[in-house]
């Protein structure tokens, strides 16, 4: 697979051909607004359940599966295998590392949306339980990739003391438009677990939180707003709905 030529969710044949953001299956005629990336990883202890779910059947030509033996290796290889437009299905938050360094380093000015109960912005120094999927956020931010004006952070509501410090030192917050001012395109970087619990199965479930209908909205507000680098879904368990999941990359315009 590659991301010029990739898996037709419905032919399973590698007939998907990338044309300009878009693929368009050879063989059925199908189109696709975005090619899949699965990243069936997950950077902590007793993640499994989470690197099983980025297995979940997606109706979106596959165009890369990255399983790497280290997060560095994994990061490396992502920006490599990065389609034009990327729907990533990963098992932690560590899968939104590779996209958005893939993606800022391409033409133009990437913002980034982090849509999840938790904060990620940890540090080995801060993190209480060690786990680099709660670091992944500050990863991308301490490797230069994206600058803290252009993050919003939305509806985090589990945060470490650590965590918040840095947000009120850096200026990140949950205003969008802040976020996307001056920007070409967007990535959003949503962590499952962001949503009210028994919306979808998810592995780290936090009370309160939107419903499924305000993450749609958020996401079409977000795709309205600039053009759409990448929606990453992540912190899955392995029941959860796909139809959820498809509802969710719809909204965001794939």
């Amino acid at each position: 697979m590659s991301t010029l030529r990739a898996r037709c969710p419905d032919c399973r044949t590698l007939t998907a051909v990338a044309f300009d953001d878009e693929y368009q299956c050879h063989s059925c005629g199908r189109e696709f607004a975005a090619g899949l990336v699965r990243v069936p990883r997950a950077w902590g202890s007793g993640g499994e359940s989470m690197a099983a779910a980025a297995t979940i059947p997606l109706p979106f030509p596959e165009a890369a599966v990255i399983e790497e033996d280290s997060l560095e290796e994994q990061v490396a290889v992502h920006m490599r295998n990065l389609p034009a437009r990327a729907l990533v299905l990963g098992g932690c938050c560590c899968s939104h590392i590779g996209a958005i360094r893939g993606f800022a380093a391409r033409r133009g000015r990437l913002a980034v949306v982090w849509v999840d109960a938790h904060g990620d912005l940890n540090t080995p120094e801060t993190s209480p339980s060690g786990n680099e999927w709660g670091m992944p956020l500050r990863m991308a931010l301490d490797a230069g990739a994206v600058a803290p004006s252009d993050v919003a952070h939305v509806w985090a509501r589990s945060l470490d003391p650590p965590e918040v410090a840095y947000m009120e030192q850096m200026g990140i917050d949950a205003d969008l438009d802040r976020a996307l001012d001056g920007c070409n395109r967007v990535y959003v970087a949503f962590d499952c677990d962001v949503l009210r619990p028994g919306a979808l199965d998810v592995f780290m479930p936090e009370p309160g939180g939107p419903t499924l209908a305000d993450a749609e909205a958020l996401l079409r507000d977000v795709a309205a707003k600039r053009p759409l680098a990448g929606l990453g879904l992540t912190g899955l368990g392995e029941r959860a709905d796909p139809e959820i999941l498809i509802r969710l990359a719809r909204a965001a315009g794939l």
